[in-house]
């Protein structure tokens, strides 16, 4: 698993360059924003179940067809998946958090899972959404507990989310 600074090192190291004022910058944006990460962290960590449970609840509300006979959440098996798959989300989104880098999503979490939601007909606009509402919920509670004040951060928190909203929907998997 990479993280920014593995990262950082491993692109100067094959260029054989010392640091620049580029990657200064990057290695001193990653400490400063490290505190705000690890609180964002933390909240997930502690909060996972009611950050799932809102989300979920929000997602079926504006998506009611989901729960009736024929929804993707219909049946009391495909609920456990739904939500299992958003707890998922939501544990790989943390540890992007940490990282500062998008890598352990794109290996795994993204890689193959077109071809997993294409294989059970699971579509993806409810997946997109739900990532969303998750970020959302993470946002509003370290809002609320006072633990962030400074709206701009919360790009910052939502990044991880985004980009596995992002690369789903541009698979474009819909239900068979």
């Amino acid at each position: 698993m990479r993280d920014a600074i593995s990262g950082l090192i491993g692109r100067y190291d094959q260029l054989g360059r010392y640091f620049d004022r580029d990657a200064i910058d990057r290695l001193e944006s990653y400490y400063t924003g490290a505190t705000i990460r690890l609180t964002a962290v933390e909240l997930i960590n502690r909060e996972a179940a009611d950050i799932v449970r809102e989300a979920s609840q929000r997602l079926f509300k504006g998506d009611p067809e989901l729960l009736l006979p024929g929804g993707n959440s219909y049946t009391t098996r495909r609920m456990a998946a739904c939500l299992r798959d958003m707890d998922y989300f939501l544990r790989y989104a943390s540890y992007s958090l940490v990282a500062d880098d998008f890598t352990v999503l794109n290996e795994r979490v993204l890689n193959g899972l077109e071809d997993t939601y294409n294989s059970l007909g699971v579509p993806t606009g409810p997946s997109v959404r739900s990532i969303i509402l998750l970020a959302d919920v993470v946002c509003e509670m370290l809002s609320q507990s006072g633990l962030i004040q400074d709206k701009n951060i919360f790009n910052t928190i939502r990044a991880p989310f985004e980009h596995i909203a992002q690369e789903l929907a541009a698979s474009d998997v819909r239900c068979r």
